[in-house]
C-alpha cells in the first residue's frame, strides 16, 4: 500500500487501489458533500462505508483518522508534496478538492474568500440548526414535552433559510452563475431538513421559494445525483 500503510485506518478499510484517494462516509448531508464534490471534479477515488449502526464511527482505526469521530475523512496518497494526506471535517474536505483540483472555487482572491464565508457559514449555521431541528422533530427530542428547545431551532432555521432565500433569489447560485463549493456544502442540509428530517412544514418551506428552486436544480445534476447515493 506504499505510504498508506503507515495509517491504522487502512488496517479496517483495507483499500484496493492504494494509488486513488479513499473516502471514509455514509450518506448523510455532511458525508455527500464530499462524495459530490468526488463526482463533480471527476477525481477517481475508492468509498469505504462507515457503518453507524455498528458504531464503526467511534472505531480506533477510524478515530485514528477523525479524533472527533464523524464522517466523512478522507486519505489522499497524492496530497502536498506528493505526500498522503489524511484529512477530516466536510467544510475542509472541500476547500481541499477545489483547490487540488481548480474546480468549484473562484481563482480571484476576493471572491475565494466569499465563497469561503458560505462554508462558514453552513459549518456554523445550517447545519448546527437544520440538525437540532431534526433532533427535535424527528429524532429523541420528539418525546419532549416542553416544545421550547423545538421551536427555538426552528425560529433560527428560518433565519437561516430567509438569509438563503435572498441569496438565491438575487442569483442562480451562492456565488452567482458559478456554481462552487458553497451551494454542494449548504443544499444537501436544505433537502435533507425537507426529506429525511420531514420538517418541510414544520419551518414554513414554502414560504422560501428561491431556496426550493435552487435544491431543484442542484439534485438534477448527474453529478449530484450519484454523490447522494454514496456509499449505497
Amino acid at each position: 500500500m506504499a505510504g498508506l500503510s503507515a495509517f491504522p485506518i487502512t488496517k479496517k478499510w483495507p483499500p484496493r487501489d492504494p494509488a486513488i484517494l479513499q473516502l471514509y462516509s455514509l450518506a448523510t448531508p455532511n458525508g455527500v458533500k464530499a462524495s459530490i464534490m468526488l463526482e463533480e471534479t471527476g477525481l477517481p477515488y475508492e468509498v469505504h462505508k462507515v457503518s453507524f449502526d455498528k458504531h464503526e464511527q467511534l472505531s480506533p482505526e477510524f478515530m485514528s483518522l477523525n479524533p472527533y469521530g464523524r464522517i466523512p475523512a478522507i486519505l489522499d496518497p497524492d496530497g502536498p508534496g506528493g505526500r498522503p494526506l489524511a484529512l477530516f471535517e466536510s467544510g475542509a474536505i472541500l476547500v481541499y478538492l477545489a483547490d487540488k483540483t481548480g474546480k468549484f472555487v473562484p481563482e480571484d482572491p476576493a471572491r475565494r474568500y466569499e465563497t469561503l464565508q458560505w462554508i462558514f457559514f453552513q459549518v456554523g449555521g445550517v447545519g448546527p440548526m437544520f440538525g437540532q431541528v431534526g433532533f427535535f422533530h424527528k429524532f429523541d427530542g420528539r418525546e419532549f414535552e416542553d416544545k421550547r428547545p423545538r421551536d427555538r431551532y426552528v425560529r433560527e432555521a428560518r433565519r437561516v433559510l430567509g438569509v438563503l432565500n435572498d441569496r438565491y433569489g438575487e442569483r442562480r447560485w451562492i456565488m452567482g452563475d458559478e456554481y462552487s463549493i458553497a451551494d454542494i456544502a449548504i443544499l444537501p442540509w436544505v433537502r435533507n431538513l425537507i426529506g429525511f428530517y420531514e420538517a418541510g412544514d414544520l419551518v414554513g418551506i414554502t414560504e422560501f421559494p428561491h431556496v426550493t428552486r435552487a435544491v431543484g436544480e442542484f439534485v438534477a445534476r448527474p453529478a449530484v445525483e450519484r454523490g447522494l447515493r454514496i456509499p449505497d
